[in-house]
This record gives structure tokens, sequence and C-alpha cells, in this order.
């Protein structure tokens, strides 16, 4: 199989978005369009710190009932959670219920009020110069690090993050923009 399968539309996409509508829907609205705002990206960290282990095919159809849960994933709503909010996640079959999980996107809110900056901007700090980023031409080329991604999760955990190791940072820049992983023959690139 090729790493940019055409789809029936006629378009050449990264093959990780062939298996399901819900990932050609998110592969070409979302993944890998530059994303600001600290609503937006307090969501993006905590689906993927949800996502650690698990498919991410199961987040994005889980997506509505995180929103609903995380009080639409607002920093400020969710820092004030409380125990009885944690018991409450447990019991809710609409989100990946882990309690380090839970109380991880918790402890991250928490995180983003206690921050100097705004969470995008030092997000954004991050991201590599794109110029002096290779296109991926196969899977293979994409990797599943950076020297980026291990910095943005020591700067997080520094800050009092949890569940933000390089991998999910690293998915976070994906998903964000900071960097482009579309391969050279998808259409998105």
């Amino acid at each position: 199989m090729s790493d940019t399968p055409v789809g029936p539309d006629g378009r050449a996409r990264c093959s990780w978005s062939a298996s399901a509508p819900d990932y050609v829907e998110y592969h070409d609205t979302e993944w890998g369009v530059p994303l600001r705002g600290v609503v937006g990206m307090f969501e993006r960290l905590c689906l993927e710190s949800f996502q650690s282990g698990l498919s991410w095919l199961l987040i994005l159809r889980r997506r509505e009932g995180f929103r609903r849960a995380f009080a639409s994933f607002d920093p400020q709503w969710v820092a004030a959670f409380g125990p009885a909010d944690v018991e409450r996640l447990l019991g809710d079959a609409g989100i990946i219920r882990n309690r380090r999980k839970i109380e991880a996107a918790i402890a991250n809110a928490r995180a983003v009020q206690s921050l100097d900056v705004p969470l995008d901007e030092l997000l954004w700090s991050f991201a590599p110069d794109p110029d002096s980023q290779p296109v991926p031409k196969s899977l293979a080329d994409v990797p599943a690090t950076t020297p980026e991604s291990w910095a943005m999760a020591r700067e997080l955990k520094r800050r009092g993050f949890a569940f933000v190791g390089p991998t999910t940072c690293y998915a976070l820049m994906q998903a964000t923009g900071m960097v482009n992983d579309h391969l050279a023959g998808c259409w998105r690139r």
C-alpha cells in the first residue's frame, strides 16, 4: 500500500487517514492546521494525553463527550474541578475513564492558570523553523519525537503539567500545525 493512497474523491492522503471517514475528515480539515488560542490548545493537549497508549480514532469518536465532560476544555472551569468531578468523570462512558489521565487534565488546567504567558504562546515557542524541516516522503520519515518535543515536554513538566512526554508533545506539534508532517504526495501538503 502506498503511503499516500488516493481516496474515492481522487485526493492522495497520508495513509494513516485512509482507514475511517473520521480520520479523513480530521486529516483534511484539522491535522497540521496551525492552531492558536488557549482553549483550543488546552483541548488538544488534553486529547493527546488521553490518547497515550490508545487509538486516535477512539479519541476522535469521543471528542464531543470529552467536550461535554470537560466544560468545553476551558482551563478556568477545569481547574476548579474537585474530587466529586473526578468521580463523575470516572462514571462517564463518553470519555476515556482513566483516573490518572483525568487527574492529569485537571492538574494541567491548574498549570495553565499559573503560567506567566498564554499556553499557546508557550507551546508555539517550541515550534521548529519550518524551513529547517525536511518534507517526509513516507511514514518512515516521520519521527515520533524530536529535540523540540523533548524540550517542550521538559518545560511543561517543570511547570507542573502531567502526561506530557516527548511523544505526546510531538503528536501535539503535528496536530496543531507546529510541524507539517503531511507526506510529500498528500494533497494537504
